[in-house]
């Protein structure tokens, strides 16, 4: 515990420094709170707030874990399905690809558009912006199998599926969750987008509201808590890696 501790000193008092130095500057340049609020102001503002800021952070909570959940379920059988039926993967893979190369602050409005304002919509462009990493992962942690191990189990009778199972399922598992920590930095960004398109509460709309009325101080409060959040949901990525695989150590730098 106190290595990690150590480990995260650079970091720490990096951050230290860049929020002294923002609260210097705005003190002292005499800079409008309207252009650049002060980190003390934008913690004063978040505190008293808070209600509304937690009001809002329900619905991005909700968003983002339906859809993360949904991705985590797509992204699992497609890798399957890849993995078994080589085919399969030379027609759906260039689809992947394309779909991740489609801009989400244009396409975010158009399935607001098409699927309207419910949870609907936020669920499907958080899965999208966040299952192509583990798919991709899960597909060459399934590669890396030692193909000893399964030509051991071939010769021993084991059918295909079950030489997936003892050798190549488990062989996937630092990649899944390399995979995993890179696609919950996403999720949350990808709910506030879809909420900026259009929604009736969320960090987005809140985010935009605040826009609207010259607030830069709440839009930096929101943005503090989209900031914790995602840190929150990485660390608990981080956290079942160590639970489903004790004996690694996987570096919080992996993924980021």
């Amino acid at each position: 515990m106190l290595t990690q501790f150590y480990r995260g000193l650079p970091a720490l008092f990096t951050l230290a420094l860049l929020l002294v130095s923002w609260e210097a500057y705005a003190q002292l340049s005499g800079i409008s709170p309207t252009t650049l609020p002060a980190p003390s102001r934008v913690l004063e503002q978040a505190w008293q707030n808070r209600q509304p800021l937690w009001d809002n952070t329900l619905p991005t909570i909700r968003a983002t874990v339906f859809g993360f959940a949904c991705s985590l379920t797509i992204a699992f059988h497609l890798s399957v399905l890849v993995d078994f039926y080589r085919p399969v993967r030379r027609a759906l893979f260039p689809i992947f690809i394309i779909s991740q190369t489609l801009p989400l602050v244009a396409i975010a409005p158009l399935i607001v558009l098409w699927f309207g304002f419910g949870l609907a919509p936020k669920v499907m462009l958080v899965a999208l912006v966040t299952f192509f990493p583990i798919l991709v992962a899960l597909t060459q942690g399934y590669e890396s199998a030692e193909a000893e191990i399964e030509l051991l189990l071939a010769s021993m009778g084991a059918p295909r599926w079950k030489r997936f199972l003892i050798a190549r399922l488990p062989s996937a598992l630092p990649y899944f969750f390399a995979g995993l920590r890179i696609s919950i930095t996403y999720a949350v960004v990808g709910a506030i987008f879809a909420e900026y398109a259009g929604a009736a509460k969320g960090l987005g709309i809140y985010i935009l509201n605040a826009k609207n009325n010259f607030r830069p101080d709440l839009v930096l409060a929101a943005v503090l808590v989209s900031a914790v959040l995602t840190l929150a949901l990485f660390g608990l990525t981080v956290f079942v890696q160590r639970l489903v695989m004790p004996w690694t150590r996987p570096s919080l730098g992996a993924g980021t």
